[in-house]
C-alpha cells in the first residue's frame, strides 16, 4: 500500500508586531537624510550654516548671505590664517539630483561679481544639495576645463538675462578673458551624509532630528582650594553659616573646624555646583545657546517662595531651597533627562554666584 504524502497543517497568520508606548506618541522615526529632504530652501541654508559654522578649526567666521542681494553667494566661511581667502557654500535644496543646468547661473554670478571686484575669487566652491549632483555634473565638476567650456556655451541662454535684473550681462571679450583666468577646479561637491555625519558633531543636531542627547560626560571634581569663579556663591554660604553658628566665619576651615555638618554640606555644595557647571557645558555643546539658562530660570521660578520665605538663619533657608529645587518637575526642558540631583542644587548656587539668590536677609 503506497503511503500518501505528508499534508502541511494550516498555520494561523502571524500576528502584526506590537507598538512601542513611544511609537505611538511620534510615529515612526525618520531618518535624517528624509527628514532633510523635506527642509524648506531657507531651513536646508540654516541647517548648512549650523554645519559650517562647527568646523572651528578651518574657520574663523562663517556668515549667511542667502536671499535677494546675496550676489551668488549662500553660506560663505573665511579661512583661519587665510589672509581674506573664502570658501562658498551654495545651497541648492532641489527635489532631484542637480544638473549642470542647475549651476551655469551660479558660475555666471561668479564671474560676473569677480570681474566687478564685489567680492574675491574663493579658495574651494561647494555644491550642497539634499538630492546631490547627478552623474553628467559630477563628471564635470571633476573636468575643470569641460566645466568652463560649458560655461561659455550657455551663457546666453542661462546667465545673459539671469545674473542681475538691471543689466544684461554680454559675454564680451572681456568677460571671456576674466573666465579663461579663473580657476574651474575649486568647484566641488559635500555628499548629505558626510554633512550629517559633521552636523551631528554640532549642538544643533537634536533640535533639528530629535533621538535624545549623547551621554552627559562626568562633572570635574571641585579643586582643594575654591576657586575664582565659585567666590561669590562660597562667600554667600560663609555668611549663612556665620548666622546659624552666631558667629564671624571669616576662614572657612578654622570656622567650621568643629562642625563636621557643616564641613560636609561645604564640600557637598561644591559638589553640586560643578556639577551643575558641568551641565551647562554640556548644554553649550549639545544644544542651541539658551536652553541651560531656561533650565535656570525653571529652577529660580520654582525656589523662590522658599528663598522669600521665614527661616531662622540662612543655613536652614539654604536647606530649604535645596530640599524644594531637588522635587521640581522639570519635565519641560530638553536636558531633563540629563539631569543629575546634584545639578539641581548646584543650580541654586549657581544663582546665588550670580547674585539671584540670597541666603542671608
Amino acid at each position: 500500500m503506497k503511503v500518501p504524502p505528508p499534508v502541511a497543517i494550516p498555520q494561523p497568520p502571524a500576528p502584526p508586531p506590537g507598538l512601542a508606548a513611544d511609537v505611538v506618541a511620534s510615529g515612526l522615526p525618520v531618518h535624517p537624510e528624509d527628514r532633510v529632504r523635506l527642509f524648506s530652501a531657507d531651513q536646508w541654508e540654516r541647517f548648512v550654516q549650523e554645519w559650517v559654522d562647527s568646523l572651528r578649526d578651518e574657520y574663523e567666521l562663517v556668515e549667511r548671505c542667502g536671499g535677494a542681494g546675496d550676489m551668488g553667494r549662500d553660506v560663505i566661511a573665511t579661512v583661519k590664517g587665510g589672509k581674506g581667502a573664502w570658501d562658498n557654500y551654495q545651497c541648492k535644496h532641489y527635489q532631484k539630483a542637480l544638473a549642470p543646468g542647475d549651476v551655469w547661473i551660479e558660475l555666471g554670478k561668479l564671474a560676473y561679481y569677480t570681474l566687478k571686484s564685489e567680492y574675491s575669487y574663493p579658495r574651494a566652491y561647494f555644491f550642497v544639495a539634499p538630492q546631490g549632483v547627478g552623474p553628467t555634473l559630477s563628471n564635470l565638476l571633476k573636468k575643470p576645463h569641460a566645466l568652463r567650456d560649458g560655461l561659455l556655451a550657455n551663457w546666453d541662454k542661462a546667465c545673459r538675462t539671469e545674473i542681475t535684473k538691471t543689466e544684461v550681462v554680454e559675454c564680451d571679450a572681456a568677460m571671456k578673458a576674466h573666465i579663461a583666468s579663473l580657476d574651474f577646479s575649486i568647484f566641488q561637491t559635500k555628499p548629505l551624509l558626510r554633512i550629517i555625519e559633521g552636523h551631528a558633531k554640532t549642538r544643533w543636531y537634536a533640535a533639528r532630528f530629535g533621538g535624545g542627547l549623547p551621554l552627559r560626560p562626568d562633572p570635574l571634581a571641585p579643586p582643594s582650594v575654591p576657586a575664582a569663579n565659585e567666590a561669590v556663591f562660597v562667600g554667600e554660604l560663609r555668611l549663612a553659616y556665620a548666622q546659624h553658628l552666631k558667629q564671624d566665619v571669616k576662614d572657612l576651615d578654622a570656622g567650621l573646624a568643629a562642625r563636621d555638618d557643616l564641613r560636609e554640606h561645604f564640600h557637598d555644595a561644591r559638589v553640586e555646583f560643578y556639577s551643575a557647571e558641568g551641565l551647562r557645558t554640556f548644554s553649550r555643546d549639545t544644544l542651541p545657546q539658551g536652553e541651560f539658562e531656561k533650565l535656570q530660570d525653571e529652577v529660580h521660578s520654582g525656589i523662590k517662595d522658599d528663598v522669600r520665605g521665614a527661616h531662622a538663619d540662612g543655613y536652614q533657608r539654604v536647606l530649604a531651597v535645596v530640599k524644594t529645587a531637588r522635587a521640581l518637575q522639570l519635565t519641560s526642558n530638553p536636558l531633563t533627562t540629563r539631569i543629575y540631583t546634584r545639578d539641581r542644587g548646584g543650580i541654586c548656587h549657581q544663582l546665588a554666584n550670580d547674585g539671584k539668590v540670597r541666603w542671608v536677609k
